[in-house]
């Protein structure tokens, strides 16, 4: 079947003959079977993902603070003194939301990398939302956390606009099942987010090359701002990528889940975030189904393995 000839198909059982996997067999059969609500909040809490990402010698942006209280926001000058550049989310944000970047600053202007300025009083005030739970699942309380800005690397300089591209990697049974890269446009306003207008690359899992690109769920061939050949693409220490995904799955003991990793070009791949609700536009992305790789690992992918030997496995299966 020729790649996005699903996407065309309006009956939900020539989807699921295409192997696509649906909302609601991800939410019942999928993630209630494998991810347990008490591990939950291991990664809905970034504070909890970075702790035990560091306790599991997985490569995260460095925490330079936290905010948990409103008498607590003043205090963030004193927080970011030895920083000039840093990043403030909150800590159980969905979705990029809430997310600001600071690439430099005076005492009382921020400036962000799309050049725009902010005040204290408009950064204060973006703190005490984030404390309010204005952009945490649910509306709860939530906790500002402060970490340093990632620097990506160069080597996607053209492919994205305004904003740093994160590679998604879908993780099932601990094993490396569907990848696709995030990449930031004017029209997401510099975020690696697809329902905001960003471009979405699927990715060979044995490679990290581009398999398709889509752009509003429509097939694409050049970046819409720079206009970067997508078919170039590749993510380079690719390895290295999967094997974050997969220390991922013995760190959080979810058997479903989404691994943001992004390329630093000091540090290399990061662990950015992790998802245990991960969503499905990826297979737009790849132009193939997920439920059919998930049936794969199910069928015939070896147990008791080490999260390197999962890597090995796949990059082996599918070169």
């Amino acid at each position: 079947m020729p790649m996005f000839d699903w996407l065309k198909f309006s009956s939900p059982k020539e989807l699921r003959k295409a192997g696509v996997l649906g909302m609601n067999n991800r939410n019942y059969n999928i993630i209630s079977k494998y991810n347990q609500r008490r591990l939950y909040p291991l990664v809905d809490d970034k504070v909890q993902t970075k702790l035990l990402a560091q306790k599991a010698d997985i490569n995260t942006p460095g925490l330079i603070g936290i905010i948990e209280f409103q008498h607590q926001v003043k205090n963030i000058m004193e927080i970011v003194k030895n920083y000039k550049e840093f990043v403030v989310k909150p800590a159980h944000g969905s979705g990029g939301k809430g997310v600001l970047v600071i690439i430099d600053y005076t005492d009382n202007a921020f400036t962000t990398p799309s050049g725009r300025t902010i005040s204290y009083k408009e950064l204060y005030q973006h703190i005490s939302n984030i404390l309010s739970g204005l952009y945490s699942l649910g509306g709860q309380y939530d906790v500002a956390v402060i970490e340093e800005l990632v620097h990506f690397s160069n080597i996607f300089a053209d492919f994205s606009f305004q904003g740093i591209p994160d590679v998604r990697v879908i993780v099932y049974k601990g094993f490396p099942a569907m990848s696709m890269m995030r990449l930031a446009t004017a029209a997401s306003g510099g975020r690696a987010n697809l329902h905001q207008g960003a471009v979405g690359v699927g990715l060979d899992i044995a490679t990290g090359k581009t398999l398709k690109a889509v752009m509003n769920n429509l097939p694409i061939t050049h970046h819409p701002d720079t206009n970067a050949d997508l078919a170039k693409l590749q993510v380079p220490f690719w390895r290295e990528h999967l094997l974050i995904g997969a220390k991922a799955y013995e760190m959080t003991g979810l058997g479903y889940l989404g691994a943001d990793i992004v390329l630093d070009a000091k540090r290399g791949p990061m662990m950015l975030e992790l998802n245990a609700r991960p969503g499905l536009a990826i297979q737009i992305a790849n132009g193939i189904g997920l439920k059919s790789k998930l049936k794969e690992i199910d069928r015939s992918f070896p147990t008791g393995l080490t999260p390197e030997e999962r890597v090995d496995f796949v990059l082996s299966r599918n070169a």
